[in-house]
């Protein structure tokens, strides 16, 4: 799933497009995100399903939801294709379970300082602590904070861009890092150069 000459795990995030797809891949992101909850960054299965043939197999297709049912986030997960499912909202240990049988991997998103943030309670195989107001693209305060244990596979994610990353990883030294509007140029618009440029300063 990783890469095996990089120890930072590191997920782009709100891809739209066979150019932003291709440019993840190319400066060696580890997973790339398909958002199908409401979102400027939002696509349909379908898109989702093209995009994701472009992807090889060492990199991890995601999707991420919202609140959606489970019957939703089943049917999307199925029709595009990607190999894990990526939830924020308040999703019970038996909606984990019933999309394990599914046989895609699991991230949980959480925001930092909500109850229940501890890896796994869920069953999930990867945990993502975003900002205290998710999705916000702000960042926040991640130094000197009990984030995670070692070891732990979690995500920190929430207003990181190529110029703060590196500091983020040498303060909080997450399992690896989640970024989307950190490398747009506009609202929804990603810059294959700041995929790039992120990647390389996440692993300096």
């Amino acid at each position: 799933m990783s890469n095996p000459s990089t120890s930072l795990f590191v997920k782009i995030c709100g891809l739209r497009t066979e150019r932003d797809v291709d440019a993840a891949v190319e400066a060696g992101a580890d997973a790339i995100g398909f958002v199908f909850a409401h979102s400027p960054r939002q696509v349909d299965a379908a898109t989702a399903a093209l995009l994701a043939r472009r992807v090889p197999e060492h990199v991890l297709t995601v999707g991420v939801f919202r609140g959606q049912p489970l019957d939703e986030v089943r049917s999307l997960a199925t029709d595009s294709g990607i190999r894990a499912v990526q939830l924020h909202g308040a999703e019970d240990r038996g909606y984990y379970d019933d999309l394990t049988k599914g046989g895609w991997t699991l991230i949980r998103a959480t925001a930092f300082g909500e109850p229940a943030a501890r890896f796994g309670d869920l069953g999930e195989d990867m945990l993502l602590l975003d900002a205290p107001v998710p999705g916000s693209g702000v960042a926040w305060d991640w130094s000197g904070r009990p984030l995670a244990a070692p070891g732990e596979k979690w995500l920190l994610a929430g207003g990181l861009t190529p110029d703060n990353v590196r500091d983020a990883v040498d303060a909080a030294r997450p399992w690896g890092v989640d970024v989307s509007s950190g490398v747009e140029i506009s609202r929804g618009v990603k810059d294959p150069a700041l995929i790039a440029e992120f990647v390389a300063a996440a692993r300096a």
